[in-house]
């Protein structure tokens, strides 16, 4: 590791020198000098951009160590495909200290942004205790707790990981980590919150798999030996996709915290476009990178390639560093004078929809820019797979490609139309986005066989690296799943967590927090899908009941929906009332007319994912019982009819007949189960 040192503190002083000089540029570094306003000292002034700068590095690298680790690189020549040795282990030897940096900035960021925020110095008396509360009592505070928190589990699980799967939970948690640093970033205080939010969020996955990894190729240079090329091939195309990712994410939230064409020449939007132009710079590089990768063979002792990836690497580094200045640069504000958000507007973080009338039906859609790209991504992938069988001449039924395009069709509806319009707004239609969530479309879903199809287009990697397809058998086949999809367990789930969801305070704060929302949906999706898939699915992984037991959880499943949906009718009490209350609707039905119409709804739309539950469930059991025939006939003819043998032997005893066993007997392979109902009569 003593060869790594040198490098991360050159990338690390590279990245806090630009922070310094960008944030010095637009004044961020400058007091305030306004009368009566306190002054936090130049210890904050100066402390916090660099203790985020460091903070973001750690988070990338971290994310771009582990990322490359599970997908990029194979394990040592001798060793499983499971095991986590050689360049592997040194990765996440990396990742662990990175991890612990992200660790340490983000405690100190607590201190920091207290500082910044109320003015109060470092050294002032009762300091670390006011902090203290503002870390567990203000958003703001509990957002980076939570970053600690995960860079923390990040940390311990890099100590303990000694399996590829080990790893593959770290890179997952380090991807995780990175949700709060979008909910504390520079675009999340603008009225548009959840959608920059996301935006912000796409940004950093994709800056933490093409930077981080562009990084960790860098610091891993010396370990990778022969295998460069491969994890390079490997790496460029994680980075195409990460380039897309920055990209898109970019301009969107560019446009969205730019009020208009004249905030360009604004010092926010200078520095916008600094960033865009590192962008395209190093695109261009990783154009002139793959074009090298196709007609070079060996990368190892490549130089110049080398000099040009720790280009890019730098060029990285100071558009990061011009990121990190950003949220110390305040965006342009509108033209005209300023106007005092709504209570609804600071709720929902947008204005208050019109009145719910048929034409909203038609028209009332408000792009999720979380779910929309997800639901999108589904819906292209199977196609393209499903033509990818095609070509090689394989058949695909395309009724599941109609029932998965239905399923994402329902999604997107339910997150981007009407009900997630007005779903924090109305109770009743919220339960109707809950429950086509919950129970619609997972059904439809499973029933398009996505892990079959996955499986047949994937292409197999044979050099003891992980790519999709190994990542998909090991999630299908992994403790959790199993655990999660266990029959019981997946009906249990399904019913308990939604009473304990609305008869607790968790549906309140999917109301309040977007975290909470987003937490909120893909759990129902996650919990209605492993039900479904346990009982109508045809994918691997899962082991599936018999129908008859199959019926039975259905029945009884449904049955306590049904009844959940009758208790919420019949209750007096209003769910999420202060909410609800606050928002100041004038329009629509009151309160408890509006949960006794919701209650209805969830009732009412459980209904049909039942009969399409039921119709699939009897086609496969018909089905199941004829391959079972079909199985059966085969077997006896191959093995000379032993049962039909000793059934008839067994009615000659019975007849008091003593012929040869074989002398009533027809020729093997003639019996069928029609001829032992044949023989079996008087």
């Amino acid at each position: 590791m003593t060869r790594v040192g040198p490098r991360v503190l050159a990338f690390a002083g590279w990245w806090v020198a630009v922070t310094l000089a960008v944030a010095w540029a637009t004044g961020a570094l400058a007091p305030l000098g306004i009368a009566g306003l306190p002054e936090p000292g130049p210890l904050t002034r100066v402390g916090l951009p660099v203790v985020q700068a460091l903070r973001d590095l750690a988070a990338l690298l971290t994310v771009g160590l582990l990322v490359v680790a599970a997908t990029c690189l194979a394990p040592e020549a001798g060793s499983s495909e499971r095991s986590v040795t050689g360049v592997r282990r040194r990765a996440v030897l990396l990742a662990q200290g990175s991890a612990a940096a992200w660790l340490s900035g983000n405690l100190l960021l607590v201190a920091l942004v207290y500082s910044d925020a109320s003015g109060s110095r470092l050294d002032a008396p009762g300091f670390w205790e006011q902090a203290a509360f503002f870390a567990t009592g203000y958003e703001l505070g509990q957002y980076l707790l939570w970053g600690a928190a995960l860079a923390a589990a990040v940390a311990l699980t890099c100590a303990l990981a000694t399996s590829a799967p080990a790893l593959g939970l770290a890179a997952l948690l380090s991807l995780v980590g990175l949700w709060p640093m979008a909910l504390t970033g520079h675009a999340a205080g603008t009225l548009q919150h959840v959608d920059a939010v996301n935006l912000q969020m796409f940004h950093l996955v994709g800056l933490g798999v093409w930077g981080g990894g562009l990084l960790a190729l860098v610091l891993l240079r010396p370990y990778l030996g022969t295998g460069a090329g491969p994890a390079i091939r490997r790496f460029s195309t994680l980075a195409t996709w990460g380039l897309l990712i920055v990209t898109a994410s970019g301009v969107l939230g560019a446009a969205l915290r730019l009020p208009s064409p004249d905030a360009i020449l604004s010092a926010y939007g200078v520095l916008l476009g600094l960033k865009l132009a590192a962008v395209v710079v190093l695109a261009a590089l990783g154009h002139r990178q793959r074009h090298r990768l196709a007609t070079e063979a060996d990368l190892g002792g490549r130089t110049r390639f080398w000099r040009v990836l720790a280009l890019e690497a730098v060029i990285l580094a100071g558009a990061a560093g011009t990121g990190v200045a950003l949220t110390r640069t305040a965006p342009p504000a509108p033209s005209g004078p300023p106007r005092p958000l709504t209570a609804a507007e600071s709720m929902l973080g947008s204005s208050l929809p019109p009145p719910l009338d048929a034409g909203e039906w038609w028209s009332g859609w408000s792009i999720d820019s979380l779910f929309l790209p997800f639901g999108l991504a589904a819906a292209v992938w199977y196609v393209l797979a499903v033509r990818k069988l095609s070509a090689r001449g394989v058949r695909w039924p395309w009724w599941r490609t109609a029932l998965w395009l239905t399923g994402c069709a329902l999604f997107l509806w339910a997150t981007n139309g009407p009900p997630g319009t007005y779903g924090r707004v109305l109770f009743s239609m919220h339960m109707i986005q809950h429950m086509t969530i919950a129970t619609a479309v997972p059904v439809f879903l499973v029933l398009g066989a996505p892990v079959t199809l996955a499986l047949r287009t994937l292409r197999r990697r044979d050099d003891g690296s992980r790519g999709p397809r190994e990542w998909l058998l090991q999630t299908v086949h992994s403790l959790p799943a199993q655990l999660l999809g266990h029959p019981i367990v997946a009906s249990a789930l399904f019913v308990v967590s939604m009473v304990a969801f609305y008869y607790s305070s968790l549906f309140e704060l999917s109301l309040e927090t977007h975290t909470g929302h987003v937490l909120m949906t893909l759990h129902f999706l996650l919990s209605g899908y492993l039900f479904a898939e346990c009982l109508v699915g045809i994918d691997p992984g899962l082991r599936r009941p018999t129908y008859p037991i199959r019926t039975l959880l259905v029945m009884v499943t449904f049955g306590f929906h049904a009844l959940f949906s009758v208790s919420l009718m019949a209750s007096t009490r209003i769910l999420a009332e202060e909410w609800y209350a606050a928002l100041g609707r004038t329009w629509g039905d009151s309160l408890a007319d509006d949960q006794y119409l919701g209650a209805s709804l969830g009732w009412l739309l459980g209904e049909y994912p039942l009969a399409v539950i039921a119709v699939a469930l009897l086609v496969s059991w018909v089905s199941a019982d004829r391959r079972e025939r079909r199985r059966f006939d085969r077997s006896e003819a191959r093995e000379g009819d032993p049962q039909l043998q000793a059934y008839n032997a067994y009615l000659a005893g019975l007849s008091g007949r003593t012929a040869e066993p074989d002398a009533a007997a027809p020729p093997s392979g003639a019996h069928t189960r029609e001829a032992t109902e044949e023989a079996a009569r008087p």
